[in-house]
């Protein structure tokens, strides 16, 4: 069967590249990577360039209570569920250009492309833009998705607070966000949701594959541990006399990497975030607070490491310094719609662009919307597999090719004529 090719790759790419470009100037580290933490202005700047231009597509465009921004196009069938297409547009601090925002774009230019073609969807198509799927400010990650199928209630954002103390729904309301506006969607007004990525690693690149078709995300969990001992002055305590609350938390920090390597299968374990107080240099710290990432395609690694840390906890507990442990999150593994993952590889052979079965070893809205919906979702090749780092990059012909797969799949699934 041949596709018909109704869209100038080309033009595509140069919409592609400007999107990229104007988004990457909304950061609060110029120079320094994107640094576009939800609810602060580099948000606000990327959410009204956003809106503008899924009006400027002909969207009708909405906002939740949660700041997560849709555009939909509406269907010939009246209510009907709508196929969502997109991914988020916040970072994690000095991050890169294209993790969520290439996603984001993606959908943008299918709507686009829809508009171009004179398509009048049978079933809604929606283009989302989602926030907080890194956790950079709020903790936890995932929260725009999370909120949209209820798995974050309206207590649990209410007490969400950045480490500044700022609470979320005051951070929403600085920034002109309605944080009263309905939040829970009905799953029943889904249809399906695609979504396109970066891979955030070197495989598609390494085997020159342009189009990585996501078969499973891994299982993730995010704990926070508090270690609480004793403030002194660096020069007057004796060593012997110290509950110093960051050495404790170097002693488990240092073990993970065993725990990681115990249960193999590729399971990571990971300290991103340390935060250490009073923070004096001559002061002895009386708390130290960290973050544990556990990730594994197989869910009893992800438990078993969940325990053993709990276990280092309670050993130093017993050792006079209190330990406590908080899970933050935690995602089973999760496997793609299988129809659409079929739906995904016919169109990319049919276009004639290689292609490739690949599990995400990254956490992604697409697998927090897959137990509410059909999902599907589609990797392009990282430049070094560097991500989360300001020389994150990925060619926006690799973009344009998915996009195209995405259109193509997106006329299939609206039923689009």
């Amino acid at each position: 069967m041949e596709t018909r090719v109704d869209i100038n790759l080309d033009l595509v790419q140069a919409r592609i590249e400007s999107h990229i470009d104007t988004l990457s100037t909304f950061t609060a580290t110029p120079g320094k990577g994107t640094t576009r933490l939800t609810y602060s202005h580099e948000d606000l700047q990327a959410r009204e360039y956003i809106k503008e231009k899924m009006k400027g597509y002909g969207l009708i465009v909405r906002e939740d209570g949660f700041g997560n921004i849709f555009g939909k196009l509406e269907g010939t069938l009246k209510e009907g569920p709508s196929v969502l297409i997109g991914s988020h547009f916040d970072s994690v601090p000095n991050g890169g250009s294209y993790d969520g925002p290439a996603g984001v774009v993606a959908g943008l230019e299918v709507a686009a492309l829809f508009a171009e073609n004179k398509l009048t969807p049978k079933y809604p198509l929606e283009v989302i833009a989602l926030v907080e799927e890194e956790g950079s400010r709020f903790g936890g990650g995932l929260m725009g998705s999370r909120g949209i199928v209820g798995l974050l209630d309206e207590e649990g954002f209410n007490s969400l607070k950045d480490k500044d103390g700022i609470y979320a729904v005051e951070a929403m309301k600085k920034i002109g966000l309605d944080p009263s506006l309905p939040k829970k969607r009905d799953p029943k007004t889904m249809k399906a949701y695609l979504e396109l990525h970066i891979e955030q690693g070197p495989i598609l690149e390494e085997k020159d594959i342009s189009i990585g078709v996501v078969e499973a995300i891994v299982g993730l969990t995010q704990l926070e541990v508090t270690v609480k001992g004793q403030a002194g002055h660096a020069g007057t305590t004796p060593m012997d006399r110290r509950a110093d609350a960051l050495v404790t938390a170097a002693k488990i920090i240092a073990q993970f990497p065993e725990l990681a390597e115990a249960e193999g299968e590729g399971t990571v374990v990971t300290t991103g975030q340390l935060s250490v107080f009073p923070n004096g240099a001559n002061v002895i710290p009386d708390r130290a607070v960290f973050t544990v990432d556990i990730r594994s395609g197989k869910e009893e690694n992800v438990l078993n490491v969940i325990r053993k840390v709990k276990d280092l906890a309670d050993f130093y507990s017993k050792q006079g310094i209190e330990v406590c442990v908080e899970q933050l999150l935690y995602i089973q593994p999760k496997e793609m719609n299988k129809d659409i993952v079929s739906l995904l590889k016919r169109k990319t052979s049919e276009l004639g662009i290689s292609k490739c079965s690949i599990n995400s070893g990254a956490g992604h809205d697409a697998m927090v919307f897959s137990d509410f919906t059909n999902v599907g979702m589609l990797f392009i090749p990282s430049k070094d597999g560097l991500s989360h780092c300001p020389e994150e990059w990925s060619d926006s012909k690799h973009i344009a090719n998915a996009v195209h797969v995405l259109y193509e799949a997106a006329k299939k699934l609206t039923e689009a004529e």
